[in-house]
């Protein structure tokens, strides 16, 4: 199998705070991979990593080959993120938004314009292209998100929580859009998510990170074996305890500052 995104010995430290502890991993070209742990884990900051935002304190990422930290803009064509706080310009309606990523990738005009047509058909937003997005409920936010990140025709999709709030209806929704661009795209898709049902239903390979290592990596029943567990969630918390976790380092705010950071890149 063809390795499309790899983590070697990657360790992130924040002055005396250790966020990632020398974890290394690949995922494969195709694959849906979750990627699982609780608040302040080491997730955002993996992901982070892995979207050319921050560098690692010792290690390598890679995407589709490309280091991300020497080679940014070759490894920021390969993929396409959707976060979980929202980073939508609401006063834009769902076109201007779509057209301003497509300026940020360069994109000629006539194949954004096919493209646009064609994801917002997809995400059934077509005929609200001319709406104003602060006129968009939660998940109509979120199906407008995956179709911009998509617009460039990325080879990865990563999702931090992409469901968070979104009521039953809408997540499924949304995971059948998604998978359905995995088995027509092949698309790489790599998700974190506190909905360990989605995980359980969707994930081809979970690896579970906790206190910034990697306690394990598997698919389900890999898991549930490793851990004598009949479901992902009871073996999710024989892996990372039960005690409530707070939120860290590259949560909240700083995870709306993601795009912003993107579109000063491309300046």
């Amino acid at each position: 199998m063809e390795t499309i995104i790899s983590v070697k010995s990657v360790t992130k430290k924040y002055k005396d705070v250790t966020a990632v502890d020398n974890i290394s991993f690949d995922v494969y070209r195709g694959e849906i991979f979750g990627f699982l742990g609780p608040n302040g884990a080491g997730k955002s900051t993996t992901i982070k990593m892995l979207t050319t935002l921050q560098h690692p304190t010792e290690g390598a990422l890679f995407l589709a080959g490309n280091n991300v930290s020497t080679a940014q803009d070759a490894a920021r064509k390969t993929f396409g993120i959707v976060f979980q706080d929202p980073s939508l310009d609401d006063e834009l309606t769902a076109n201007e938004n779509m057209q301003l990523h497509a300026a940020l990738y360069n994109l000629d005009k006539k194949l954004a314009k096919e493209r646009t047509a064609e994801l917002l058909k997809l995400v059934e937003l077509w005929d609200r292209k001319d709406s104003r997005v602060k006129t968009f409920s939660g998940g109509m936010k979120r199906r407008l998100e995956i179709a911009r990140g998509l617009l460039h025709h990325p080879k990865i999709l990563f999702l931090d929580e992409p469901t968070l709030g979104l009521d039953a209806q809408t997540r499924n929704l949304l995971w059948n859009y998604i998978q359905k661009l995995n088995e027509q795209e092949e698309m790489t898709i790599f998700f974190t998510t506190h909905y360990l049902g989605e995980a359980e239903a969707i994930a081809d390979r979970i690896a579970i990170i906790d206190h910034g290592k990697l306690v394990a990596m598997g698919n389900i029943e890999e898991l549930k074996k490793q851990t004598e567990a009949d479901s992902l969630e009871t073996a999710y918390l024989a892996l990372t305890g039960k005690g409530v976790r707070d939120e860290s380092l590259g949560t909240g705010d700083a995870r709306k500052d993601i795009y912003r950071r993107i579109i000063a890149n491309r300046r």
